[in-house]
């Protein structure tokens, strides 16, 4: 096996309860591509795997027909993972080049990923992968009307999987896809149906592929989210979002120490912040993904994705005044105010 990458990623698996993550699970478990990943999941003994079991390794742990270590986790998520890289370590379970994390229904996601960040041995080994979440199209927009749970569940994700779209005509999954890009602007959309691998789901180098992002502006949409239920009246939950663009180059420093300070002041708040930024003495685009207080190692672009050069920086938040952050930020680290292209939500 080549050699194992300096920090494993942690990917999440999440949706509403019923959205079919574990049905999602099982099809993925059939991808050669998780034959090297270790797969933690909620109440073990529930989620009919049978089979797909060969071995038991201890109480806790059975490998899997696809190669997969598969572990419950019925305690802290943090002494999981920590049992999986020990008994990596030491040989005794195969060497996992990633990790995948199935959520409850119910789950927040920011605290499994804030788990990576800040436990004293996580964080030296293991980082933030990607986040998946499963939303069903029959009740779907119901879900998102009355749950908070299940728009932050949207609205972090890097990955949308539309599930039982079989049971749905296309008008139905037309209104879903539209509620999940009000909210989430520019993650991933993928139908169930369609022939996905495992790799288009976990792989992370989404944002540095220009070439394949899906709009002018290098993002999966040019609108902002307007958060109401289906009837058209305000949601409970106040999460918006808006994109911001300026013209003139962005002074990393400047940069670095305002997102700093507004994670640390409203970390909690922030559920995404996703941007390509044109840097001073840079030819080449930098992109940079945060979740909440989580902020990913910025990445440098192979080229732009279009001939606009423009610097681009989406914010999706919940109950937080994103008029003010957008004034905040240009007071900060630019000349000139930065153009908020649209600003939106209950």
């Amino acid at each position: 096996m080549a050699e194992l990458p300096p920090f494993t990623p942690v990917h999440l698996l999440t949706g509403f309860l019923g959205s079919g993550k574990t049905t999602l699970l099982k099809r993925l478990l059939d991808d050669p591509d998780l034959s090297d990943a270790a797969v933690l999941i909620n109440e073990f003994g529930q989620v009919g795997l049978d089979h797909h079991l060969v071995e038991r390794i201890d109480e806790t742990m059975v490998l899997l027909q696809s190669g997969c270590v598969c572990c419950t986790v019925r305690g802290e998520l943090a002494d999981a993972i920590c049992d999986l890289y020990s008994k990596r370590e030491r040989g005794q379970i195969s060497p996992f080049r990633q990790v995948v994390v199935e959520s409850t229904g119910l789950a927040d996601p920011f605290p499994v990923l804030s788990t990576l960040k800040s436990h004293p041995m996580l964080k030296h080994h293991f980082t933030a992968g990607n986040v998946v979440t499963t939303v069903d199209v029959m009740n779907g927009i119901g879900n998102l009307d009355r749950y908070i749970e299940s728009n932050r569940q949207v609205a972090i994700a890097d990955r949308l999987v539309m599930t039982k779209t079989d049971l749905a005509d296309g008008a139905e999954i037309g209104r879903l896809a539209d509620r999940l890009r009000r909210i989430n602007p520019d993650a991933a959309m993928l139908d169930v149906r369609c022939g996905f691998r495992a790799q288009d789901l976990f792989e992370q180098d989404t944002m540095a592929r220009a070439s394949q992002l899906q709009s002018q502006s290098g993002f999966f949409c040019e609108e902002a989210a307007v958060l109401a239920t289906a009837d058209g009246q305000a949601h409970q939950a106040a999460i918006v979002s808006c994109v911001l663009i300026w013209d003139e180059q962005v002074d990393w420093t400047a940069f670095g120490l305002w997102l700093t300070m507004l994670l640390n002041r409203h970390g909690e708040r922030v559920l995404r912040v996703k941007g390509i930024l044109n840097i001073a003495g840079e030819d080449r685009p930098v992109a940079i993904h945060g979740v909440q207080h989580l902020v990913h190692p910025p990445v440098h672009m192979k080229a732009w994705p279009s001939e606009d050069r423009r610097s681009q920086l989406v914010i999706i938040a919940d109950g937080l005044d994103l008029e003010r952050v957008q004034r905040s930020f240009a007071a900060f680290a630019l000349a000139s105010k930065p153009k908020v292209m649209a600003i939106a939500g209950a």
